[in-house]
């Protein structure tokens, strides 16, 4: 399982803590009739892919509504109704782990809020943080949001979970089954020179990407606030001919957002090159950017972008740089 899928499970493991945060001692109010038996439904997820769906395998949680309602119901805990997440490990579409607080509630119809992070064979960038909203007993999910965390040392954001969504209305006499849908962007950026020589006077790249989504809603997965600079290191292979980041996750961005390399060069100095993207960062849409650069006669160095996403729409753009 990989970091960000780890980070996950522990942010899961950590969310009936938080949701409750406050709220120790005040339980919402159960059934009328307080004998009613607790159901606790089979789950089974799937989510959107380019090919269409696939079993998910990753994180789910899910949140209980009332039915036809973005009112936040809760989840029956050691008999008593808490306003906790159910959260499980699910395998090839199939839950084969409960992280915390198995769904437990009285049978009925509830309108089903699920997110999930699903997990990756490939590389994805190994520490994304987000702010996570508390719970509170009959809290309406339509006002709360997931949003972005800061970075300390400047005005920049960073990388998200991968993260998809999913709304159902289900009876608990049925299965609870989900039909997920990604709603973060990927990003993955490769640096590279056009004679395939190394890096010399460049020690460092960064890159910044702005327009993003500050938050998504917690009930309808749309993000808000497009204005948002996310901000992610590029890492030298070990030959020093490429510069280049696994998958980072970003919300959402706001049309054609401008993008930022950030080059550090040996004598300390950093140039800036930017442009408008003419892609835009889509919920399930992952772009590769391939940057080469190239020497323009007198000193100076033009740079080429290509991107492909996963519907292969491609992109060319080009920098000059003195001297890289």
């Amino acid at each position: 399982m990989n970091r960000a899928l780890l980070g996950m499970v522990g942010l899961a493991c950590l969310c009936g803590l938080f949701t409750a945060c406050g709220d120790d001692e005040k339980t919402l109010v159960g059934p009328s009739d307080e004998n009613a038996r607790l159901v606790s439904p089979t789950i089974s997820a799937r989510i959107e892919e380019p090919g269409g769906l696939s079993p998910l395998t990753g994180v789910l949680q899910a949140y209980p509504c009332e039915s036809e309602s973005s009112t936040f119901f809760g989840n029956y805990v050691n008999g008593t109704l808490r306003p906790f997440v159910a959260s499980y490990l699910v395998s090839e579409g199939h839950v084969s782990g409960v992280i915390s607080n198995a769904l437990s509630l009285p049978a009925g119809y509830y309108n089903m809020v699920y997110w999930a992070t699903p997990r990756h064979d490939e590389p994805i960038d190994d520490a994304p943080e987000i702010h996570e909203p508390g719970l509170s007993p009959g809290v309406d999910l339509s006002t709360l949001y997931f949003s972005l965390r800061e970075n300390t040392e400047d005005d920049t954001y960073k990388p998200v979970y991968d993260m998809a969504h999913a709304v159902h209305e289900t009876h608990t006499t049925s299965d609870f089954q989900a039909s997920l849908r990604r709603v973060v962007a990927g990003l993955n950026v490769k640096v590279v020179r056009e004679d395939n020589g190394a890096f010399d006077a460049a020690t460092s790249m960064r890159v910044r990407i702005g327009g993003i989504a500050e938050k998504l809603n917690l009930y309808t997965g749309e993000p808000e606030n497009q204005t948002k600079t996310v901000r992610f290191d590029l890492v030298r292979s070990t030959d020093g001919t490429s510069m280049s980041n696994a998958t980072v996750m970003l919300f959402p961005s706001a049309a054609n957002p401008k993008l930022e390399l950030l080059i550090t060069r040996a004598d300390g100095t950093t140039e800036t090159l930017s442009r408008n993207l003419n892609s835009t960062l889509s919920p399930n849409t992952r772009l590769s950017l391939n940057i080469v650069i190239k020497e323009r006669y007198p000193g100076s160095v033009t740079g080429n972008f290509t991107i492909q996403n996963w519907t292969e729409a491609q992109e060319t753009i080009e920098f000059e740089v003195d001297n890289l």
